[in-house]
């Protein structure tokens, strides 16, 4: 290992400076194994000044114990000691464990960037799903019954899977259990959430269609299963967006609408099947004279970035694996993880305005544009929000 050069870099998502040995440091190990790994350099400053440790024969011995000790499941760092100035550092060196999350004294740490962050209970559950291969939606709803689901609704899939030429010879309760929709007799998340007989709560999709930021002049809420909110959404923008007749001189103009149609009805895809349905939050379609705006509870994955959506370069971990399994399966989705990819597709091919994506509070946000003069003005504005941020961060330092 070479120490100056990973001193000479600084921390970061792998790389931990720490002056000594304390609840900290086996803190930030923690986070290391529930993310990618990583390095603690203990005996060195924030700033990459060497300070140093008193060594005795016991004591990184004493230490790789308490770390041991103080974590479950058990973590056991590697131990290396460099000298460096006369100086002796000792680097702690763990890997991305297998099965997570790991915690240290019943807390629970993961690691953004160059800095730890305790996970909530939603982040500790997610990530263990994740790590066991399931989700959520998965296990079996504890409120609601099979005389919740509406078998009619189920019918109406089967149907559809028919058309599209699978050999479906299933009646709808066989069907949910080919699924495993049904277990122990009671429908699980996803079957409910798909296929529930009443509106609900859960999958409340706010609609509205705005004069200006503060005037609306048509608004609807969704509140239905999610496989007829696709369409209702869908009807919604569809009634309050433009489309001009392009005369081209043959039998039949052209229809072009304001935006593309199938990138719309992906957003709208994604926006329903991504949804962290544990958010207290409600979806919201917000539709503007040039622009439409998608709020979705649930963040990105905090391996994914927006660069990365664009790039599709990321490996695709559906939050909600049934459901997206399920709308795959029906050919409402083509294939994990592209949506966005495809969405910018459709604008670039039509000559349009690039979406705009946006982590923001504890959700994604999409914006559609109608013209590149709105997309710039939006970009100006998401700068001068960033530059202010960054402004108050350094008065704060």
């Amino acid at each position: 290992m070479d120490i100056l050069n990973l001193i000479a870099q600084g921390e970061s998502l792998k790389v931990e400076f720490k002056t000594t040995f304390n609840t900290s440091t086996i803190e930030t190990l923690v986070a290391f194994a529930n993310s990618k790994g990583g390095i603690v350099l203990v005996g060195v400053a924030d700033n990459g000044h060497s300070t140093g440790v008193n060594l005795t024969t016991e004591t990184i011995q004493q230490w790789i114990n308490e770390v041991k000790n103080k974590t479950a499941p058990e973590l056991i760092p590697d131990a290396e000691v460099y000298e460096l100035e006369g100086k002796n550092i000792v680097a702690l060196y763990v890997q991305e464990y297998p099965i997570k999350p790991v915690s240290t004294r019943g807390r629970y740490f993961k690691r953004v960037k160059n800095a730890n962050h305790q996970m909530t209970a939603t982040e500790v559950a997610d990530m263990h799903l994740r790590t066991i291969n399931a989700s959520w939606d998965t296990h079996i709803d504890p409120e609601h019954t099979i005389d919740h689901i509406s078998l009619e609704k189920v019918q109406k899939a089967i149907d559809r899977m028919k058309k599209a030429g699978r050999a479906i010879i299933e009646d709808p309760i066989t069907f949910l259990l080919k699924y495993n929709m049904l277990k122990e007799g009671r429908p699980t998340v996803a079957c409910y959430l798909l296929f529930k007989k009443d509106d609900g709560l859960i999958t409340t999709i706010e609609l509205g269609f705005f004069q200006d930021p503060i005037t609306i002049k048509d608004s609807a809420r969704s509140k239905s299963d999610l496989l007829t909110q696709i369409d209702e959404v869908m009807d919604f923008v569809v009634k309050h967006i433009n489309k001009e007749i392009i005369i081209t001189g043959k039998p039949q103009n052209t229809e072009r609408w304001q935006y593309p149609l199938e990138a719309l009805r992906e957003l709208i895809l994604n926006m329903i099947v991504h949804r962290d349905y544990r958010s207290s939050a409600d979806s919201i379609v917000k539709i503007f004279p040039d622009k439409i705006e998608f709020y979705n509870p649930g963040s990105l994955p905090d391996d994914i970035t927006i660069e990365d959506l664009f790039a599709n370069t990321y490996r695709s971990n559906p939050r909600n694996k049934a459901i997206a399994d399920f709308c795959k399966d029906l050919g409402l989705i083509e294939k994990y993880g592209s949506g966005i990819r495809r969405v910018v597709n459709y604008f670039d091919i039509e000559n349009r305005p690039i979406p705009h994506f946006q982590s923001q509070a504890s959700g994604f946000v999409a914006t559609v544009f109608a013209t590149e003069s709105t997309a710039k003005s939006v970009e100006k504005s998401v700068e001068k929000s960033v530059e202010k941020s960054v402004e108050k961060s350094v008065e704060k330092i």
